[in-house]
């Protein structure tokens, strides 16, 4: 993998750059959509390759080692070829999904021993293992595996964490350097920088982890019920210690003006599940703000959802269809939703990119945050 940091637009730390991998180049910043399972939930591969565009999307290394299993995904030559997908995967390593496993899990110096939450069977994840699961998936860029702390987070245990995760960080990274790619392409492996709200173990561990020298740098332990000016703080924060010439990725966010607010503090790239899972419950991202669109307002609106947005959706639909097939029950209602959210989000992060590139970012957030923030309502995740 390489990093090539292309501009820092003029009064932020707003950067583009880009990222080429054995599977493209990624255009940065760059929002990732969320495959968990290896796929996008609603979403063919084409749609996300030809109409949506995304270079890059998640996995989880944790769900795929559940199933179908490393068995499986050797035998189908990695995940690439399992789920016919040729461009770009980054693996998060299962370290948030085990974290919110909550009683079914146990914290040791070498790693975590948890319970599925399929069939209740007990795993041990080891920094080791979660390197081989993620040679055996194959995905362009790995995540270590690290202790995710909650918030709010006692100092005590923010500390303890934070050394676990340096001292896991070590053996993630010699695991790494000890193994071979099990596909004839290069990976690269991200650190993740914990430390909860407390910027001295923010420092420390982003110091640790610069330290081993990682290909690319993550922010982890936000966007985990913290204020917004908090996540803030922290990111501008850590984003003055890692490395210029690596890729910054802020883990799990998230709202349109989160990521806008990230990208002015000088982070790269992005995922959630917000996009697709709002648009599974009828929530649409728009330039004005979040449409409702099975409210009733909406049922002889023959307008597209978005007149700024050129997606599949908004060029063939209008809200009043929408309207209809979620009213009743319509599968199509989550493809043509999804297309529609994911579209937006990595409009905003193109348009942002070209900001950058024309030193006229600042001026365009602060525009955008105004018309994006109208009637702008919180979806708790379910």
């Amino acid at each position: 993998m390489k990093f090539n940091l292309e501009h820092i637009a003029q009064g932020t730390k707003a950067r583009a750059g880009k990222i080429e991998t054995a599977h493209g180049v990624i255009e940065t910043p760059i929002f990732m959509p969320v495959g968990t399972q290896g796929t996008v939930k609603a979403v063919t591969q084409r749609t996300l390759k030809e109409e949506i565009k995304a270079p890059v999307i998640l996995g989880n290394t944790y769900h795929l080692y559940m199933r179908p299993g490393t068995e499986i995904l050797s035998k189908a030559g990695g995940l690439h070829k399992f789920m016919n997908w040729d461009n770009a995967i980054l693996t998060d390593s299962g370290g948030f999904q085990i974290y919110s496993l909550s009683e079914l899990r146990k914290i040791k110096d070498d790693g975590v021993e948890f319970c599925s939450h399929l069939d209740g069977s007990k795993h041990f994840f080891t920094p080791q293992k979660v390197i081989e699961i993620q040679r055996v998936i194959g995905s362009d860029i790995m995540m270590p595996l690290d202790e995710c702390t909650p918030y709010p987070c006692e100092y005590d245990y923010a500390k303890r964490s934070q050394e676990l995760t340096s001292r896991w960080a070590v053996l993630n990274k010699e695991a790494f350097e000890n193994t071979k790619p099990e596909y004839g392409f290069e990976q690269a492996l991200f650190g993740i920088v914990q430390g909860s709200v407390y910027k001295d173990l923010r420092e420390k561990s982003a110091r640790d982890l610069t330290a081993i020298d990682f290909d690319g740098y993550s922010i982890g332990g936000l966007a985990v019920g913290e204020p917004q000016e908090t996540m803030n703080d922290i990111t501008d924060f850590v984003t003055d210690i890692l490395p210029p010439d690596k890729p910054r990725y802020l883990m799990g966010v998230g709202r349109p003006e989160n990521i806008l607010d990230a990208i002015e503090r000088g982070v790269d790239m992005f995922d959630c599940v917000m996009p697709t899972r709002n648009a599974r419950n009828a929530y649409l991202f728009t330039s004005k703000g979040i449409l409702t669109i099975k409210n009733a307002v909406y049922k002889d609106d023959f307008s597209p959802v978005d007149e700024e947005c050129d997606c599949y959706t908004c060029q063939n639909f209008s809200r009043a269809y929408l309207r209809h097939l979620f009213n009743a029950n319509e599968i199509l209602a989550l493809e043509l939703a999804t297309i529609h959210n994911l579209t937006f989000y990595l409009n905003l992060v193109r348009r942002a990119r070209k900001e950058i590139l024309n030193d006229t970012f600042k001026e365009w957030k602060n525009k955008i945050l105004k018309r994006l923030t109208t009637n702008i309502k919180l979806i708790k995740e379910d």
